[in-house]
């Protein structure tokens, strides 16, 4: 196999670790999502630092990880999802903060606000002040929103992935319409529902994705959010991304895997699943994920979002506090 390369046959790929550089006034946090705009820059967000409330959490950068331009102050200490979509020509960014934050925001490219809201409260499922004062707790009657999908109706769904484990869905102008799933075993409940999207691979028969994270399990839904069938086999799928016919999917577990439309796994990259798995701590941590000087090259440690750019590479973001982020370029 050539140096720095992973993957086989059509899927075949040039590994770079720690792939975009930030300007030596910032320092990388703990990496969360990654996406990548019209002009096929990458927008990466963290999770942030709530003790330093003046760092950008948004950072962008150009397909060859020249830094471009830095915003989204306001989501430090909870800066989570991050999805692009192309609205009458003119491409908007999408954000979940959970946490301090505790909302969901459309900002343009730039990072100026078109709105921000707070828990929806209309849905009945959230604490008294959870929208007008958003408390430091997590539980199923807290907003916790994680990531987005866009409807084909020009609406949009919100995973609230660490609060109600609802999904909630929205119009085109960001009011609420109605919820779907919540907690529960599975097969149309949830336990920490983190990622979706929505699958057009088969037009005449589309589906909503959602990556059932501590059921290690993927779940599909008609559009009208009625359940249809579960998917196992994961290691805490995180997110959700498709190019043409491929599904990518980040798993927390040490990988990523391809999907074909039929949900078959065409191949998995980065597996070092065995040796993170085994590294263990009692206390729930890792000692791999908090030491850099044992991660291997051409492996993962924690994917929690991963996407294809124009091009058909794929950029991975990892959930360790240094931050790290490893593009995929097609060999």
């Amino acid at each position: 196999m050539a140096q720095n390369v992973i993957g086989s046959g059509d899927h075949t790929y040039h590994f770079e670790h720690e792939f975009p550089e930030l300007p030596s006034q910032f320092h990388w946090q703990t990496t969360h999502n990654v996406a990548v705009d019209p002009e096929n820059n990458l927008y990466v967000i963290h999770e942030g630092q709530e003790n330093l409330p003046d760092h950008p959490s948004i950072f962008v950068f150009d397909e060859k990880g020249k830094f471009i331009r830095a915003f989204g102050k306001q989501f430090q200490g909870g800066g989570h999802g991050l999805e692009i979509r192309v609205e009458n020509g003119t491409a908007f960014l999408y954000v979940a903060a959970y946490q301090q934050v505790k909302a969901i925001a459309k900002l343009t490219l730039t990072g100026e606000t078109i709105w921000q809201q707070n828990a929806p409260m209309i849905s009945g499922y959230y604490a008294e002040g959870e929208a007008s004062n958003p408390k430091k707790a997590w539980g199923r009657n807290r907003f916790m929103p994680t990531n987005f999908a866009f409807l084909p109706d020009g609406g949009f769904l919100v995973a609230d992935g660490y609060g109600s484990y609802y999904i909630h869905r929205y119009d085109a102008e960001g009011n609420w319409m109605s919820s779907f799933g919540g907690p529960g075993n599975g097969n149309g409940t949830f336990s920490l529902p983190h990622g979706l999207w929505i699958d057009e691979r088969i037009p005449e028969d589309p589906k909503i994705i959602i990556a059932d994270r501590a059921h290690n399990a993927l779940q599909l839904f008609s559009l009208k959010g009625e359940y249809l069938k579960t998917i196992k086999g994961f290691g805490l799928p995180a997110n959700l991304d498709i190019r043409e016919n491929l599904l990518l999917v980040p798993e927390l577990v040490a990988r990523l895997s391809i999907l074909d439309q039929n949900f078959k796994t065409v191949l998995t990259l980065g597996d070092d699943r065995e040796r993170v798995v085994g590294d263990k701590q009692d206390n729930g941590g890792y000692t791999i994920r908090a030491n850099a000087t044992k991660w291997q090259p051409g492996k993962f440690v924690h994917p929690h979002d991963a996407c294809f750019d124009q091009k058909g590479n794929i950029y991975v973001a990892e959930w360790v506090s240094t931050g790290r982020i490893t593009k995929l370029t097609r060999a």
